[in-house]
């Protein structure tokens, strides 16, 4: 049988699993019949969960064969195999969780916690942004371009941008069906202020011991599907992005500066490590981080903190500070460059690369200064490029690219 059958069968699972009997109703004789028929989560009582065929293969051959789907396939569409076998049964998922590498060891996605996990080291991930002006919507999707992509482009990202009296907000989800912040879909969003200089970016957490409360009744709760409940979220400010004016040069660039209270300047040190996360922090059985409201208007979070990946017992971190880089000015062309090596091809006042800058006191070499973690460009009408790298995200990167969205009168 060829691999992609397989796979193809793989899918067909649910069809195919046998059903349950009738007698797995038993229990539910109490309960009102206007109630179970108003509940769609009532089900049997039975907690048992039949997880088919496939659960009984041999852990040598499972491993086999799902190394051999991950090497296969290694962009999308075709990583589409490798969620399929994630979602066979569980002992499927925790293989699959095992072989699959980030996307800073193997430079690509494939679950959505990816898209919060720092990229890769050496090369970026190229990405470009739609914006959508009717709607107010911009699309982050994976590719060189909509031309050479296509319908084959991997959407990552939707922000939906909003108006309010004293602020713009940028509220982004994984996917675009629900541009609510009730809705799961939600994890995070970029605020500015009155003018738009200042912006702040805040990352969903689940509040913490909220996975253990429940909105049924406890008769009830023995007969409700085995489904995660709506978790109570609360906003972490993680990165504080400020555009100023340069005075010395009215007509000149404005600065951009970031900077990024959950990744340590150890960070991009010699044999540092950024922040990863191992789960999505919209799930309960995620560690939840510590209540902090998005109103205020300093970061309220630590770098010792366990979100930061750092243990609590350890000591205060500076944080990582991403500058704007200098542009040169070209005497023939009579404006302001940048060497984009080739990813932007329109001149806009949005354009910009970041870079590392060392603070007094902090030891970071030159080519790590010199390397563009960050670059922003426009290439068409309403379609920008994006590429990124280590120790940023793909989520950090897109709302740091919204800010340049955003009304800055001053600035501009």
């Amino acid at each position: 049988m060829q691999l992609k059958n397989f796979i193809r069968e793989i899918g067909n699972i649910s069809k195919n699993s046998p059903k349950r009997k009738d007698n797995s109703r038993r229990g539910r004789s109490h309960i009102a019949p206007e109630a179970a028929h108003s509940c769609p989560l009532l089900v049997g009582s039975s907690t048992e969960i039949e997880q088919g065929q496939w659960a009984n293969l041999p852990p040598e051959l499972l491993l086999d064969i799902i190394q051999r789907v991950e090497t296969k396939e290694k962009c999308w569409p075709g990583r589409r195999d490798v969620v399929a076998c994630a979602a066979v049964c569980k002992s499927w998922r925790e293989i699959t969780k095992e072989i699959v590498r980030t996307p800073e060891q193997c430079g690509f996605f494939t679950f959505p916690v990816s898209l919060k996990q720092p990229g890769p080291r050496e090369a970026p991930i190229q990405c470009f942004i739609r914006r959508e002006r009717e709607t107010s919507t911009y699309r982050l999707h994976m590719g060189l371009s909509p031309a050479l992509s296509g319908d084959l482009s991997k959407q990552l990202l939707v922000a939906k941008k909003v108006r309010r009296a004293t602020c713009t907000d940028f509220m982004i989800y994984l996917k675009g069906d629900d541009f609510s912040k009730p809705s799961n879909d939600y994890i995070g969003k970029l605020r500015s202020n009155f003018l738009g200089t200042k912006f702040n970016i805040f990352e969903s957490h689940p509040q913490p011991d909220s996975s253990s409360q429940s909105g049924y009744p406890s008769c009830w709760r023995t007969y409700l599907k085995p489904v995660p409940p709506r978790v109570p979220m609360t906003n972490v400010n993680t990165t504080t992005i400020s555009y100023e004016l340069n005075v010395l040069r009215a007509k000149g660039p404005s600065r951009l500066k970031c900077i990024m209270h959950s990744i340590p300047v150890s960070a991009i040190e010699k044999g540092g490590t950024a922040p990863t996360p191992s789960t999505f922090a919209n799930y309960p059985e995620d560690d939840p981080s510590p209540p902090i409201d998005s109103k205020g208007k300093k970061p309220r979070i630590g770098l010792n903190s366990p979100v930061c990946g750092k243990p609590e017992n350890s000591g205060q971190s500076t944080p990582l500070i991403l500058k704007k880089k200098a542009p040169r000015w070209h005497e023939q062309l009579q404006c302001w460059c940048l060497n984009f090596k080739g990813r932007v091809t329109v001149a806009s006042v949005k354009n910009f690369q970041l870079v590392a800058t060392a603070e007094p006191g902090q030891n970071i070499s030159v080519a790590e200064r010199d390397k563009v973690i960050l670059q922003f460009g426009k290439i068409g009408k309403d379609i920008f490029t994006m590429d990124y790298r280590y120790p940023l995200s793909a989520f950090q990167a897109f709302a740091i690219c919204l800010s340049s969205f955003g009304t800055k009168p001053i600035c501009e």
